[in-house]
């Protein structure tokens, strides 16, 4: 019996023989002790074990039907590839981990699509079929632990449990106190992804290297014309954005070497740096020290990667001019740094508003609110950690306008009261409410109502320690405290989801995983609607989307029963 075939585990845990039967908390157990292995190995410097260990998480059994998972549920599952092939019964997800075998692969040209940037030019994405994403999963799960053991302290772009709220709050340690640095380098990579040298991804990614080179040389499909590449690593590739950190990775420890050798050196020349995936910023003491030493040290390092800065869009900046960084705006007021959205981030989220108002004139309120929502929420949320409380209350003003308009443009024939009357009322001390009453099944009726950015309250970030790492099990107290604690901001204003939420402790009792948000969740019934089970939290049940299927699939339900603190988990 070979270690990595399902029927290796213990006596008690039956052989799954379909997409539902598959037991994830062994499957994520299994995969998260060799990602651990892995990563010790790493830290030891013992390539030689993590070459051997990453081979045997690849082949495993455990490892295939997780990376089928994560392409199956993330946002792009029904996007396919050359092949027009999807990925959405059960039967085809199955098939598909007897599918990922090493022997004979070879993954197939991307489909090129282009999507609009912010700056009105289109931005090319390369989209992989099914299996060469499950594929580049796969071995990401293999890759992930070494990059994480040697990625840059002050690196917080597409890594786990770190985000652009971590990379704006070190800023803010970086430049609010006095005697910080006064100049920035803004810096910008002219096409990072496109533009990445095949030959330095080869040397230095520690992965197979004959399917790397597969993956960098699969071409793309473009009006049914194929086209070679030569350099860069496709956006819309699952693994492109963790090699695009590898090779970005150690320009922190280079300036720091450079520049910063000493406590002496490092007060006197102020070079720090925060990065989130290909944008960063450079602090300096002098605006000559970052132009004609730090700039081309930056420059030379690129330049062995096969990437280089954009010579329009990198310059040199004072603090108190400021400058963007992702969405927000840094900068010094007599002396007080404040970070702020900034105003494009709020153009470009006005702008998303107003066209989501401006193609649904006909559509009834309570879906127009529930398109608006998210997105409201989304970004208030995104900002909640800065000084965005009078942006908020801006922002809220003019979505009021924007629906005002809507509203007068449907009635031309009624009055400003009877339009008010219609769309808007006072609930709770708040005047202006704009709400509409819903007919639930049973009959009663639901007040839903739009979100207001206005009522977000202004939370500082607790910027993540940067000495943790996700594969090291000494964190993991640490890191299940920062999901719980982001879950808990996430829920504040759902108050019933928040009690099955606490009931569960904050896992799922299908797959024993924690809830973080980013996955999505459902609210499960253990007892049907139809058959006098209600909304009460003693009936609900929070799961991850998977796993709700997984529940509702007749075959495994016998196996779910008492996995749940609210009690056994029931068809329905």
């Amino acid at each position: 019996m070979k270690p990595n075939d399902p029927s290796s585990r213990s006596a008690a845990s039956a052989m799954p023989e379909h997409w539902h039967q598959l037991d994830w908390c062994w499957v994520n157990r299994t995969v998260r002790g060799l990602q651990i292995r892995i990563a010790k190995a790493t830290e030891a410097g013992d390539w030689r074990r993590v070459k051997a260990l990453q081979r045997f998480l690849i082949q495993s059994f455990a490892a295939r039907a997780l990376s089928v998972r994560r392409v199956t549920e993330n946002r792009g599952k029904r996007t396919a590839g050359v092949d027009k092939e999807t990925w959405s019964t059960p039967e085809t997800k199955w098939h598909a981990i007897q599918r990922l075998k090493q022997r004979g692969y070879r993954p197939q040209p991307l489909r090129r699509v282009y999507i609009p940037k912010a700056n009105g030019k289109l931005r090319p994405l390369g989209i992989p079929t099914m299996l060469d994403r499950a594929q580049q999963a796969l071995h990401l799960l293999a890759l992930e632990p070494v990059a994480e053991t040697l990625a840059d302290k002050n690196s917080y772009g597409f890594r786990r449990e770190r985000s652009t709220a971590d990379a704006i709050d070190q800023l803010f340690k970086l430049l609010a106190r006095k005697g910080a640095a006064q100049w920035v380098l803004e810096a910008d990579i002219e096409g990072c992804f496109d533009h990445i040298s095949h030959t330095w991804l080869e040397a230095h990614v520690p992965m197979d290297k004959a399917v790397l080179h597969k993956w960098l040389k699969a071409g793309y499909v473009e009006s049914n014309k194929l086209f070679a590449t030569t350099a860069g690593t496709p956006q819309g590739g699952i693994i492109s954005p963790t090699l695009a950190n590898m090779a970005l990775d150690g320009l922190e420890v280079e300036l720091e070497r450079r520049f910063a050798p000493s406590d002496y050196a490092r007060r006197r020349t102020r070079v720090t740096l925060v990065r989130y995936a290909d944008d960063f910023v450079i602090t300096g003491s002098s605006k000559e020290l970052l132009e004609d030493e730090v700039r081309p040290f930056v420059e030379s390092f690129l330049g062995e990667r096969g990437l280089r800065l954009s010579k329009e869009k990198t310059h040199v900046t004072h603090i108190d001019k400021g400058f963007d960084f992702l969405g927000a705006n840094v900068r010094k007021y007599r002396g007080k740094l404040l970070i702020r959205p900034s105003a494009k981030n709020v153009k470009a989220f006005m702008r998303k508003v107003r066209e989501i108002i401006r193609v649904n004139p006909t559509a009834k309120q309570e879906n127009l609110i529930g398109l608006l929502n998210p997105v409201i929420r989304g970004w208030a949320n995104y900002h909640r950690g800065i000084v965005a409380k009078e942006t908020f209350r801006k922002v809220d003003s003019d979505i009021w306008s924007a629906l005002w308009r809507w509203a007068r443009r449907r009635h031309k024939r009624k009055g400003r009261r009877w339009i008010a009357k219609r769309y808007w009322r006072a609930i709770g001390g708040q005047r202006w409410v704009f709400c509409a009453d819903v007919i639930q099944k049973d009959g009663g009726t639901h007040c839903t109502r739009l979100f207001k950015a206005g009522l977000v309250r202004i939370v500082r970030h607790v910027k993540l320690r940067f000495d943790v790492n996700p594969f090291d099990p000494k964190d993991d107290e640490y890191f299940a405290q920062r999901k719980r604690t982001r879950m808990l901001r996430r829920l504040e204003d759902r108050a019933h989801l928040k009690r099955v939420w606490l009931q569960q402790n904050g896992h799922c009792p299908v797959c024993g995983e924690v809830f973080d948000g980013e996955g999505g969740w459902h609210v499960h019934h253990q007892h049907l609607r139809s058959e006098g089970g209600t909304d009460a939290v003693r009936n609900l049940v929070m799961l991850h989307p998977n796993c709700h299927r997984q529940v509702h699939n007749p075959q495994v339900i016998a196996r779910l029963r008492n996995l749940t603190v609210a009690g056994p988990i029931k068809q329905g």
